[in-house]
Order: C-alpha cells, then structure tokens, then sequence
C-alpha cells in the first residue's frame, strides 16, 4: 500500500504568500501543501512579538496544535534604515488596520520624501518557523533582502512593498523582477531554501 504524502501546512491566508512558497517548495518532494484557509477552525493568532522570528514561531505552533499537522510559519517586513528600522513587524499595519499595499506606500513615500538617495537604504528580513503537530518548534531560518526605497511606484509584479523596493544593481524595483527572478533574490526564497534540509528530515521525505 502506497504511503500517504505528507501534509504541511503554511500558517497563513494570504493567498500572494501561499502561491509564492508553493513555487518555492515545488521541489520538495511528494508532500501536500495547502494554507491554513484549507482548516476554518484553524486560528489566526495575534502577532504580539516583537520580532519577525517570535511571531514566526507564534503562528507556526498555533497552527500546527489546531491542524494537527506540520506547520510553516512565514513572518516577514520591510525595515528601512531612515526610519529607525520601522516599519519592521508592523509592516503589515503600517497605515493601521485593515489597510493595503497602497496604504503602506503612500505612507512610505510620505515618510521619507525628503530623504536623500543615498540614506534611503532597506532590507526585506523574512523569518521561518517549522512546528511538530504539537505545536513544537522544530527549527527556523530566516533571510534578508538588501535594497532602497525608491521615490515613486515601479512594477505591477510582487505584492507588498515590491513596487518601492530599488535593486540599485539592476535599476529596477522587485515589483519589475519575474516571479523566477525575484525567488532567486529575495528573502523569502533564501530562507525556504535554508530550510529545505529541515522540512526534508522531519516531513521524512526522500
């Protein structure tokens, strides 16, 4: 009798985060992958950490003690160094809640208007958390994604802040890179990359 795949569980309802990492994980081997929105009893826990890594972790075992599977926790934001590292886990609720990634641009760019070109420097921090079933934590990974903040939108590619994020190397915008190229760059993909090894050894797939 053939053996089941296994079930990992990626703590999240975005659907722009669950078809990136689907991408990102396609070589993982035979495993199914599906977002929390496959358990509506699964919880969306408050991100009360004060850090990416502590609210990776949240979500993750949350997730994974109400599906009872596997779990893959992605937190992730923008922190830009003129604005004292802000707006870091609040990235998310930048222009307050319920707000968009027009909100949060708009913000930015106001925030940072007459900041000089050469202070307008950034970086993605991606934090993974890979949760037991019972919630245990496993392991982590996390990743960063160097760049500027550019004075107007560019790219309709990406979601996020993606359309205001300059690779001063490539004089474009991760909302002008493919889908291919932004995965080999950002800080997403160096972090699922980091933990191929450990979803590997405890999904117990070849």
């Amino acid at each position: 009798m053939s053996r089941r795949p296994a079930v990992l569980v990626l703590a999240t309802r975005n659907r722009h985060k669950i078809d990136e990492m689907r991408v990102l994980l396609a070589g993982l081997g035979p495993v199914e992958i599906v977002g929390a929105d496959a358990f509506p009893d699964a919880p969306e826990p408050e991100e009360t950490g004060d850090t990416f890594a502590e609210n990776a972790r949240i979500k993750a075992s949350a997730v994974a003690r109400a599906t009872r599977h596997h779990a893959l926790a992605d937190d992730s934001g923008i922190c830009i160094d003129a604005l004292g590292g802000r707006p870091g886990v609040l990235s998310a609720r930048w222009a307050g809640p319920g707000s968009g990634a027009s909100e949060w641009i708009a913000r930015t760019l106001r925030e940072m208007e007459n900041v000089p070109d050469g202070e307008r420097t950034a970086r993605y921090v991606c934090a993974l958390a890979l949760a037991a079933p019972d919630g245990t934590i496993l392991g982590e990974t996390e990743a960063t994604f160097e760049g500027r903040i550019a004075r107007a939108p560019r790219g309709t590619g990406g979601f996020g802040y993606d359309p205001i994020f300059l690779l001063p190397d490539e004089d474009r915008t991760a909302g002008e890179l493919t889908p291919n190229e932004k995965n080999a760059l950002s800080h997403r993909g160096k972090a699922v990359r980091a933990a191929l090894p450990l979803l590997r050894r405890h999904l117990r797939l070849p």
